[in-house]
């Protein structure tokens, strides 16, 4: 099968033609599919996209019109699609649900371990010669309360790591993963579990009930000087709220590798250009703020996974066989 695969980087080159071994004629472009760069997808039956392709209702329609039947997803999320748009015009949707729970976990608690300690600050005073101490006292991880907000995969992980680190675990799910409670954690309400954590990490999915789930009123109900560390969407934090919550010690440490509106600077080098996002240049002033550009998922392992998921979701569509990976847009709401 023909595949127009967009947002290409030079690993996902790599890692797709690996996983592929020409069982499909990949095609691969640099920029991101949009209406604009929907043209590019003429005389192709599938695209193979990622988190930051904007697959609205007329990119979709433009894409279907050129012939497009499958949107191969190298994601779990697709949010960035238009569910009811992909349903009307008979499109297939495939995602890849699981690549490496164990990358974003460890990635959040390598971000707790940072942010705690000041690695970062550390690494950049020793390079100059700076090796005062004073700014870069921590605390034991030992003994504090650290609050799991979504224990699907990736959150049940986290605890694993942090519970071997002696942390008490609060957990806030619409079902409790019985691993999870295997560890001894205790699933609260979610006001309470942020007003008696000492670090909240969100793992939750992005839905219309989590869009801003931690906004001003999430974080007037938060343990003073907290830590609030977030490696699943980036909307689930009202990035104008947090920075308010910064400002008043509420909020006492702050790690994102996403940012709600991520899609015009992650996955590429702006470093040559003045950033317009006013909110995202006020983060980068704050020293108690550790950002990183999307990259949890970033693991050998984790690419490698995408990859022979995606092809083997595109193989089962060219042979018409059922893919346990195909979204069913027939329960999107009309």
């Amino acid at each position: 099968m023909k595949v127009a695969v967009f947002s290409t980087k030079s690993y996902d080159r790599t890692f797709l033609t690996a996983a592929n071994a020409d069982k499909h004629e990949l095609v691969f472009f640099e920029p991101r599919l949009n209406l604009e760069t929907s043209v590019l997808t003429a005389g192709f039956p599938a695209v193979c996209v990622f988190v930051n392709d904007s697959l609205d209702a007329k990119t979709l329609r433009a894409i279907a019109q050129n012939g497009v039947r499958l949107l191969a997803l190298r994601s779990a999320g697709f949010n960035h699609v238009d569910l009811a748009a992909a349903r009307d015009l008979d499109l297939t949707l495939v995602r890849v649900p699981a690549y490496s729970p164990y990358a974003v976990a460890e990635h959040a608690v390598a971000m707790i371990l940072s942010l705690n300690r000041n690695i970062h600050r550390a690494y950049n005073r020793v390079r100059e010669g700076n090796f005062a101490l004073d700014g870069l006292l921590g605390f034991d991880l030992h003994g504090k309360t650290v609050g799991i907000v979504g224990t699907g995969k990736i959150g049940a992980l986290t605890a694993k790591i942090l519970h071997g680190f002696g942390c008490r675990l609060l957990g806030y799910d619409v079902s409790p993963n019985p691993d999870c409670l295997a560890l001894g954690m205790e699933y609260v309400a979610l006001a309470q579990l942020l007003g008696n954590s000492d670090i909240v990490s969100l793992h939750c999915p992005l839905i219309p009930e989590t869009y801003h789930l931690i906004g001003a009123e999430a974080i007037g109900q938060m343990k003073l000087g907290m830590m609030l560390i977030n490696t699943s969407r980036g909307q689930l934090i009202d990035t104008k709220a947090v920075t308010k919550g910064l400002k008043s010690g509420r909020i006492g440490y702050l790690g994102l590798d996403v940012y709600e509106q991520e899609t015009d600077l992650f996955f590429e080098d702006l470093s040559n250009q003045v950033i317009q996002d006013d909110v995202f240049v006020r983060l980068l002033t704050f020293p108690n703020v550790l950002i990183t550009g999307h990259q949890a998922f970033f693991t050998e392992e984790a690419l490698q996974n995408i990859a022979e998921t995606t092809i083997g979701n595109i193989t089962d569509f060219e042979r018409g066989r059922t893919c346990p990976n195909q979204i069913d847009l027939r329960k999107v709401q009309k």
